[in-house]
Parts: structure tokens; C-alpha cells; sequence
């Protein structure tokens, strides 16, 4: 468990449709501002101040937060710090919406952007919650998680000897994370073994490199993706390229492996998109209730690159869009990872090999507050290009191939030096399999 929680479908604060949503909040928290002010005041006998001041009118429901609030500073058994109390208010009402909206504190808020550029700190695991439990989404791969074998649809039950069920998703990672070379124990529930187990891991400050490649036999391509992060589809450029110089200007496949990758950034994931499509496809519907968070997004350049970069898909070798394409996908291939193989799925682009991906499909966008923290909160549901919702429902594969197995006799030997732990690879296999195949060449 770490600062990546739910990061997946977050749209970063240089693209937030900030505008409505921040005059929002700046009503709200005038509005709340106001109210505990005059509440304080009459609480502390202020009486000619209040008699000379109007009071604003409150509607019922706010009315009961302040006299809640004045309750509980006068009457709670021990003192309660300002801080922490607004907090975990602000928290309640983020929780109450959906699992992904959350309060980020100071120091979450900071880790977050550190995150994003591909280095944080913590156990190298996603997780979500579902049904009032913790639970993986995906270990990331080289992590302590990873290492210590947690998988997909794990359920933490304890973070140490604490009880995790009724937590929200912020103060269960806030009670993960931990400062480098910490220990910590997991009490896990994974399905199919009645019995808890317990996982002792050590934390550590994660370095991510999102995207790994290599030609897994001359002329195919293996990149695999980790998260989506904001040079990710930069890195998958440049790692074709290599191939295609490598290969000798020519490629016969490409394989893009998503499995257990929980996500990232939108604007990655279009540009990932943007790689195999061609120029002004559409990638991306995103549907929300203000007119800022409904649009398109598109295979274009000004909705994958930031802060005026160059276009690195200058760089990208032409006929990479028309080569033949599998996309690896699990159970915990979720956000970002869905809107990639959603849209080349629509486009007839590539075949989907694998189970069923998570069903992440809502943007989170990152909304800062006056006190150096922010809420992330849900703003919209992204739909794929044929307009099917990925929310709670996921990516089907065209071809279901059971997870990767190591006891899987493959059909062929592939040198994959450090990816040897794939030469077993059922899914791998099977999407090799189908590249050579007249058959996906045919869909062409």
C-alpha cells in the first residue's frame, strides 16, 4: 500500500477544469467559514459582537454541522486539535461519495506530485476499496509487495494488529506509509484459502520505470507498462523506435502488456493511445456535470503532451500504426490501462488477450486547497470510443486466456534475459502465438 492509491484516471492540476469547480469550493468553504465563525462566536458568550453582526442564513444540514461541531469542542471527553477535526470532516463527506474521493493532507498531497514523476515511497501496491474492504489492485513489479507475492483481489483485513475494515481508503494508506526501512505486517485474505495469512514487508522509496521493452524473438515487440505516468508515452516511443532500428526498420508485431498496471494519468493514456492510432482518432469519451469535464479526447498532440514539450511522436516510425498488435490485460489492469485497451479494442486496432480488467472507470481530478492539501475527488465517468462504460464493468478480453503460469509448457523458447520469468508465460504465449497467425494479420 503506498502514495499511488487510486492515482489511476487522475487528471493532473495543469489540466484541471478548474474554473466552476474552484469558485465551488470557494463558496463552500466561505459558507462553512462563516457559519464556525459565528457558531464560535455566540459558543464564547460574544453576545454584542453577535447582535451586531447578521448571521448568514444556513440551511438546516449546514446548521447541524456547526452545533455538531460546536458539540463536540465543548463537550468531547479530551481537547480535539482544529486541524484534525476539520480534516476528518472534509474526509467524511469525501468518502461518503465514492472510494476514489478522498482527503489528501499536507504530506499525501506532496507525495502525490512526487509520484507522478516516478518516485514514492511505500510498498509498491495499489488498492482500492469494494464492498467496505481493502483490497490489491495490483503489486507493482520489483516492489516489496510484488516481492512478497501479493496479488490482485487480496483483502487486507489488519496493518499491523490494526483492524483495516471500516477505515477509509486515506487513513489506510496514511497507517501504511512509513519512512524507508520500516517493517510492517499484512493480514491478507486471499480467495480459495480460508485461512488469513500473514506478509511482513519492508518499506522502501520506490523508483518506477513505467515502461520495459525488448524483441522478445526478431521482429516482435514486448513493451510492457507499468503506470502511467506523465513521460510514459514518450517512453513507449522511444522503446519502438529502438526496436525498429534494431529489427532493421521493420517489425512484425508488437505485444503491449497492461497486466497489473493500475493506472496513471489520462493524459498518458491518450497519448499511449496516440502511439497505434491514427492521427485524430478518438480516444476517449469523459462525461461530467459541468461543461468543463464533458469532452473528447482525441490521438492528438494537444491533448497527451504538457506544458509545451515537443511532439516526441516525431520520433515514432510511421508504419508502427498499421503493424499487428495484442494487448495484455488481468484483473488488475484498471484506469488508464482500460482507456488504452478500450480505444484500440473500438478502433479494431489490436486483439485483447487475458481476464477481465478491473473496471475503474471515473476521473479523479486533484483540487488544491488553501492550507497546502487537496481533495481528489470524482468529476466525471470516461467512456470508450463506442461509448461503453468501463466503470464497474472493465475491458472483456476477444480472446480470455487464464492468468500467467509458470507450469504452462510454452510452444517456443523466447530469450527474454530479465523477463526469464515469463518464458512460461501462458498469456505471453498465446498473444506471440496470435501475431504469427494469418488470422490476426487478416483483421489487418
Amino acid at each position: 500500500m503506498d502514495l499511488l492509491h487510486h492515482f489511476c484516471g487522475t487528471l493532473p492540476p495543469g489540466r484541471l477544469p478548474a474554473r466552476r469547480e474552484r469558485s465551488s469550493y470557494g463558496f463552500i468553504r466561505a459558507a462553512v467559514a462563516r457559519a464556525l465563525i459565528c457558531g464560535m462566536l455566540v459558543g464564547c458568550g460574544s453576545a454584542a459582537l453577535a447582535e451586531t453582526t447578521p448571521a448568514p442564513a444556513l440551511s438546516p444540514e449546514l446548521a447541524a454541522f456547526v452545533e455538531a461541531y460546536q458539540r463536540i469542542k465543548s463537550r468531547y471527553v479530551g481537547q480535539i486539535d482544529d486541524k484534525k477535526l476539520i480534516a476528518d470532516a472534509i474526509n467524511g463527506m469525501l468518502s461518503g461519495l465514492d472510494p476514489h474521493s478522498t482527503y489528501l493532507d499536507a504530506e499525501a498531497y506532496r507525495d502525490l506530485k512526487v509520484a507522478t514523476r516516478g518516485e514514492f515511497g511505500g510498498l509498491g501496491i495499489e488498492v482500492g476499496i469494494q464492498g467496505g474492504l481493502v483490497k490489491v489492485i495490483a503489486a507493482i513489479e520489483d516492489t516489496p509487495a510484488h516481492r512478497a507475492g501479493l496479488k490482485p483481489g487480496d483483502v487486507i483485513l489488519k496493518l499491523d494488529d490494526i483492524d483495516v475494515k471500516g477505515m477509509s481508503l486515506a487513513e489506510a494508506i496514511g497507517r501504511a506509509r512509513g519512512k524507508p526501512d520500516t517493517d510492517i505486517s499484512l493480514t491478507i485474505m486471499r480467495e480459495g484459502n480460508p485461512t488469513p495469512q500473514l506478509v511482513k514487508l519492508t518499506r522502501a522509496v520506490i523508483p518506477l520505470q513505467s515502461v520495459d521493452y525488448r524483441l522478445i524473438e526478431p521482429g516482435y515487440a514486448y513493451v510492457h507498462v507499468s503506470q502511467f505516468q506523465e513521460r510514459t508515452a514518450e517512453k513507449v516511443v522511444d522503446a519502438l523506435a529502438a526496436m525498429w532500428r534494431q529489427n532493421r526498420d521493420s517489425l512484425s508485431g508488437v505485444i503491449l502488456d497492461l497486466r497489473n498496471d493500475p493506472g496513471g494519468l489520462v493524459s498518458a493514456a491518450v497519448g499511449v493511445s496516440a502511439v497505434f492510432l491514427h492521427q485524430g482518432a478518438l480516444v476517449v469519451t469523459i462525461q461530467g456535470r459541468t461543461e468543463e469535464s464533458r469532452r473528447n479526447l482525441y490521438a492528438a498532440s494537444e491533448d497527451y503532451l504538457r506544458n509545451g514539450r515537443e511532439d516526441f511522436m516525431q520520433r515514432l516510425p510511421a508504419a508502427i500504426k498499421d503493424v499487428p498488435m495484442v494487448v495484455l490485460v488481468n484483473g488488475g489492469s484498471a484506469s488508464a490501462s482500460e482507456i488504452v485497451a478500450g480505444a484500440l479494442q473500438d478502433h479494431k486496432r489490436a486483439v485483447i488477450v487475458g481476464t477481465q480488467s478491473f473496471g475503474k472507470g471515473s476521473v479523479q481530478a486533484i483540487l488544491p486547497l488553501g492550507n497546502n492539501a487537496a481533495i481528489k475527488l470524482t468529476t466525471a465517468r470516461y467512456y470508450t470510443p463506442n461509448l461503453r462504460s468501463i466503470q464497474a464493468t472493465g475491458i472483456t478480453p476477444d480472446i480470455v486466456v487464464g492468468q500467467a503460469s509458470k507450469t504452462s509448457a510454452p510452444q517456443t523458447e523466447i530469450d527474454l534475459g530479465d523477463y526469464a520469468n515469463l518464458i512460461r508465460d501462458a498469456q505471453l504465449m498465446q498473444a506471440l502465438n496470435l501475431l504469427k497467425s494469418l488470422e490476426i494479420v487478416s483483421q489487418r
